[in-house]
């Protein structure tokens, strides 16, 4: 149970079940306002995913609601050069002032937003009808595109559709084998270890390939460890076993899939000996995960940031799900390929408005007919809809130039970016940045204007899962005076820029309105409202209203913050939906693609793709590889988590972990300082000596701003299709650190 020192507003000291605010697994928790003012963690084991259990960023979540870590105030640049307080009515004032100024003197593309994963679904819906309805500007996308397009792209390619998981994860301990590519649950998302545990209990097998020896990677029966950037011809190299063996499923191929005789002349380029040469797997390695692989009836392949952060992530994805497909792994019970999603609402922000390229619902932005039914739901004219624009990195880099005005939600590219320094100058070249966000992040301390919003304890709204289960949080606190929350900030916004409807404050309001938007599109969610969200525990799209309807004739539910008569007034009209309506109510879609893939013709695609070099491969200069990831008491760029002490305490900065060997040549022992340097910059951090990494790599966490910034090294060379930047490999040297060591005179 946590207790922070944040003071509660709140009357009722009763519990409101929610969800925890950071990874995609979105844990149930309860919060409890005590009687002391401060505010509760307790489990809530009704909850399917984690049954209860939290790791430790869950359990001190609410330390971020306190008053001492977060803002309470908008923030305004002074003619000094300061951010000091100002009123909500100038802060806006300045922000519609030189939104319309851009616009006017530039053109709408001038005009840039910038979204984030952690955005509930109805502030990711109504930021991007901002962008194109208020501001008329194409320039919008989000810091999703750097943690999971390359696998939507690939999923999109070989299945029709992109869903992080086509199952929930209560399928992963029943079936007979896990390939773990380039994931470390045990630090990442805790709570989804007991599943892969559960899977070793029942007899299944896990295979890790990571080229780290992670905490999830002692877990499993088979460590494979690839030299960063191989993953593709890794998976290749497996298929062309699987073909080489007599493995294939030929009567799955020929029923269920097209595309199989390029896919598999592709694999048979990268025989086994060959592979070996590029990974440093070796060919027993190879052969034993293909036994392991193919032995059971069922299997999945589950990947995250490790094959998809790549200049080729789509094409190292689409190779993975080749693999099932090939062995008839895909669309049957219990297997499948699958996305661990890593941001908390990564998979719901990707599907309502604020990716480059699309519209509510999933829709294309291309699409004549999308574009003319999310138009008349905002009851705007198709044409008005601009077209797609810039993907995450490119918006970032056109900075000062091409977008001379940006508005920032949710998100701190400053650390999160490919390339910060070169992000961050960017960032300092704007003519005018407005930044909404709970905490003064580095990005936030950069803005003209920063706006102090509210967050998950203190609002209501939805979000989407790994899984793909839509889920309610409930607003169980007060917000701080002078804390508006993101869906009042773009009402004012819109109503100073000329836009007095459409806007509204109240997220069931919108909910209604996405729940329209997305009606009859791959991500429908037109049969699901906030009742059937609160019964459920949760539902799964795609889940169409019954007979086609837009579904949204029916009462919606409470959000658990409402006075005691609304409740009970709610509740009332609950009871009052006619039962008939809700006996053909749609159930939701827990396992996808069981009876036909989302292509035209219901058959799943095989891609054929063949194995490149990174973008940047080592030379004499740069001889070694740079990886990087997460560590368990922090979480992304660090904004929220930094500011909690009991997670600085477990991981109270940044490293860099290196094999002996390596150290031994730098002359380096444990904890002394090293320098990383790429041809973007240079990090300095402590040296954490381990035999758990590849001798010709080095890793490094991403969480922290300063010296040890990661990324100032990492490469922004981008995924042709899914435009994800390569932040898990590019060449580096590292190079020991002189400490001076000060002599005072005798």
């Amino acid at each position: 149970m946590q207790n922070t020192g944040m003071r509660n507003t709140a009357t009722q000291h009763t519990a409101t079940p929610t969800h925890c605010p950071y990874c995609a697994l979105q844990c149930g928790m309860n919060l409890t306002p005590a009687a002391d003012g401060t505010v509760e963690v307790t489990e809530r084991t009704d909850f399917p995913v984690n049954r209860g259990a939290l790791c430790g960023k869950g359990r001190t979540a609410p330390a971020v609601l306190s008053s001492r870590v977060r803002l309470t105030s908008p923030l305004v640049r002074s003619g000094d050069g300061a951010l000091v307080p100002a009123s909500w009515e100038e802060a806006l004032g300045r922000i519609a002032g030189n939104l319309a100024r851009t616009r006017a003197e530039h053109g709408a593309d001038a005009l840039g937003v910038f979204g984030g994963g952690g955005l509930t679904n109805e502030k990711a819906y109504t930021l991007g009808k901002f962008a194109r309805v208020v501001l008329g500007t194409s320039q919008i996308d989000y810091n999703g595109r750097f943690c999971m397009s390359s696998a939507a792209a690939a999923g999109v390619k070989a299945f029709g559709l992109d869903r992080g998981l086509p199952f929930p994860l209560e399928d992963i301990p029943k079936t007979g084998c896990v390939i773990l590519v380039g994931s470390n649950p045990a630090e990442t998302m805790p709570p989804s270890l007991r599943y892969f545990t559960e899977l070793r209990e029942n007899g299944g097998t896990l295979i890790v390939v990571d080229p780290r020896r992670t905490k999830t990677a002692e877990q499993a029966d088979l460590h494979l460890a690839p030299r960063p950037g191989t993953d593709l011809a890794l998976a290749l190299g497996m298929l062309h076993l699987v073909v080489a063996e007599g493995r294939v499923d030929e009567r799955y191929v020929e029923e269920r899939t097209a595309g199989w005789e390029d896919a598999r002349a592709a694999a048979m380029g990268h025989w086994p000996e060959y592979v070996e040469r590029i990974t440093g797997v070796s060919v027993p390695e190879l052969r034993e995960a293909v036994r392991l692989f193919c032995a059971p009836e069922a299997a999945m392949v589950l990947t995250a940031r490790g094959p998809e952060q790549q200049s080729k992530g789509t094409d190292t994805v689409g190779a993975w799900i080749n693999l099932c497909l090939a062995t008839g792994r895909a669309g049957r019970p219990l297997s499948g390929y699958g996305c661990l999603t890593g941001q908390g609402n990564g998979q719901g922000g990707r599907e309502h408005g604020q990716k480059a390229d699309q519209l509510p619902g999933y829709r294309k932005l291309t699409d004549p007919a999308a574009r003319r039914h999310v138009a008349e739901v905002w009851g705007v004219d198709p044409d008005s809809l601009p077209g797609p624009g810039r993907s995450a990195y490119e918006l970032l880099d056109a900075l000062g130039t091409d977008i001379r005005s940006l508005l920032l939600m949710g998100s701190n590219p400053v650390v999160s970016a490919p390339r910060a320094a070169h992000v961050e100058q960017r960032l300092r070249s704007l003519d005018f940045l407005a930044v909404c966000d709970v905490v003064l992040s580095e990005t936030a301390a950069l803005a003209d204007v920063v706006l102090p919003v509210t967050q998950w304890a203190e609002e209501t709204g939805t979000t989407t899962s790994l899984e793909g289960r839509v889920l309610l949080r409930r607003r169980a606190i007060s917000p701080p005076d002078g804390v508006r929350s993101d869906l009042e900030v773009l009402h004012e916004l819109a109503d100073r820029l000329g836009v007095e409807k459409g806007f509204p404050t109240e997220p069931e309001e919108v909910f209604e309105e996405l729940r329209r938007a997305s009606a009859g599109g791959p991500a429908d969610y037109s049969g699901i409202d906030y009742r059937r969200l609160a019964e459920e525990k949760g539902v799964f799209w795609p889940c169409p209203a019954p007979n086609g309807t837009d579904g949204t004739g029916g009462t919606g539910g409470t959000d658990g913050t409402h006075e005691a008569a609304e409740a009970a007034e709610a509740a009332e009209a609950a009871e009052a939906i006619d039962a008939t309506e809700a006996a053909v109510r749609h159930p939701g879609t827990p396992r996808l693609f069981l009876d036909r893939f989302a292509t035209d013709d219901g058959r799943a695609r095989f891609v054929p793709v063949s194995h490149r070099p990174s973008a940047e491969e080592p030379d004499d200069e740069y001889p070694v590889l740079l990886t990087t990831g997460r560590v368990v008491a922090q979480y992304q760029s660090g904004a929220q988590t930094r500011r909690v002490d009991e997670l600085n305490a477990a991981a109270p900065g940044p490293f860099v972990e290196l094999h002996p060997r390596l150290a031994a040549r730098l002359g380096a022992a444990e904890g002394d300082p090293v320098a990383v340097v790429s041809r973007r910059g240079r990090a300095v951090a402590p040296a954490r000596i381990t035999t758990g990494i590849r001798p010709d790599t080095v890793f490094m966490p991403f969480h922290w701003a300063g010296e040890g910034r990661a990324n100032t090294l990492t490469n922004p060379a981008l995924d042709p299709t899914s435009r994800m930047p390569e932040f898990k490999v590019c060449a580096v040297r590292v190079e020991a650190v002189a400490v001076a060591v000060a002599v005072t005179a005798p």
